[in-house]
């Protein structure tokens, strides 16, 4: 039950982030789930949670995080607990260059598909580095086409030294 669970967490996360709407993924937490969210602290009950992901991830640039990929997990089955390690990844800049940084989540189940804890641990510099290096490399990217130009393209020849790239 424990990793169907798992994955109904993964999908409806993806699900919100692609879509905008958070109603889902707060919908799997309990009423009164308590949530440590280390740069922006704790919030207690299922409404709190749904208020501060969908006022943070609503807007430029957190609106262009929407994967969340899970690198690792470890289940505890007997106690309900979950830790894994996932990435916060931005969408493609136009490029195909990857930017996403690891976050800790630690979760116990409540049962039928709910969460009453979650925990996030992930280093907040870090994070504010790769977004700012996305929104570089998706403002390059931007004036590339505005331009005509294909930033795929000019990203990949980029690796071969001494390959001309006409502009």
């Amino acid at each position: 039950e424990l990793e169907d669970a798992i994955q109904v967490y993964r999908d409806t996360a993806r699900k919100s982030a692609t879509s905008g709407d958070w109603t889902h993924w707060a919908a799997l937490f309990t009423d009164d789930v308590t949530y440590n969210e280390h740069h922006f602290g704790k919030f207690s009950g299922k409404d709190a949670v749904y208020r501060w992901i969908s006022s943070i991830m609503g807007n430029y640039p957190m609106n262009h995080m929407i994967f969340f990929p899970w690198t690792w997990h470890v289940v505890d089955e007997e106690r309900g607990w979950v830790v894994c390690e996932l990435m916060n990844r931005m969408q493609d800049p136009g490029d195909g260059s990857l930017h996403e940084e690891p976050n800790i989540t630690i979760l116990h189940y409540a049962g039928n598909n709910k969460w009453n804890y979650e925990e996030d641990a992930y280093d907040f510099e870090n994070v504010a580095r790769m977004i700012t290096r996305w929104q570089e490399t998706k403002e390059r990217c931007d004036k590339a086409i505005a331009e005509g130009r294909d930033p795929r393209q000019e990203r990949h020849l980029s690796r071969f030294g001494g390959v001309e790239i006409k502009r």
